[in-house]
């Protein structure tokens, strides 16, 4: 897995040189350089995912270019971005981003629905009523009540439950900090328990 990223930094390179004879080709641009750069990784030409990288299919156009960004400044620092994420992205551009997570987030989302079944009700009422007791909010009131996102809040219906869970123990662990509140703070009040069920909640959130 050491040569992934090399392999990675190289296919956007010479995607780089080559962009240029793309223009004009509109939505073709997108999914020609998303499937020739991206797909490696998340899915394949569908984008549903691998255990260890994310669907983007139907995920928020502006959350995928943030963290392309993010990506591109080292802000999103987890061991995974940091080895497969930030060669990769170096040479794209804020307008192939913009076409490449517009095509990506035109394209249908299957729930990876791969979580515990019977904690589902449990991650559901954390969801979307929080806990007080332990100072959790509700994931609903930024996430959405089906978990579909708004703007650059990423939509999380549907995600594998081993990616949600990752993110939510990186986030609590201080990976990302420099993200907007107030992720870093709700994910170090998460107890194991409550991070294995929200994960298998949205997991099977169509």
């Amino acid at each position: 897995m050491k040569v992934l990223p090399a392999i990675l930094a190289t296919v956007v390179v010479v995607l780089g040189t080559t962009a240029a004879s793309w223009a004009g080709e509109g939505d073709q641009f997108g999914q020609r350089f998303a499937e020739q750069n991206c797909a490696w990784c998340h899915g394949g030409a569908t984008f549903q995912g691998y255990t260890t990288a994310p669907r983007l299919a139907g995920q928020r156009p502006e959350y995928l270019m943030d963290e392309l960004t993010s990506f591109k400044r080292h802000s999103r620092d987890n061991p995974l971005s940091a080895q497969n994420m930030w060669g990769a992205v170096q040479r794209v551009n804020p307008d192939v981003a913009r076409v490449v997570a517009t095509y990506i987030a035109s394209l249908n989302a299957k729930p990876a629905r791969d979580g515990y079944g019977d904690l589902q009700g449990e991650g559901r009422s954390l969801y979307m009523g929080g806990n007080a007791a332990t100072n959790v909010p509700a994931c609903a009131v930024c996430h959405g009540p089906n978990a579909e996102g708004k703007g650059a809040v990423p939509r999380l219906g549907g995600l594998s439950y081993q990616y949600l869970e990752r993110r939510l123990q990186e986030w609590g662990q201080g990976y990302h900090s420099s993200a907007a509140y107030p992720m870093q703070a709700v994910a170090t009040q998460l107890s194991d328990r409550q991070i294995q069920s929200i994960a298998s909640y949205l997991s099977f959130v169509n």
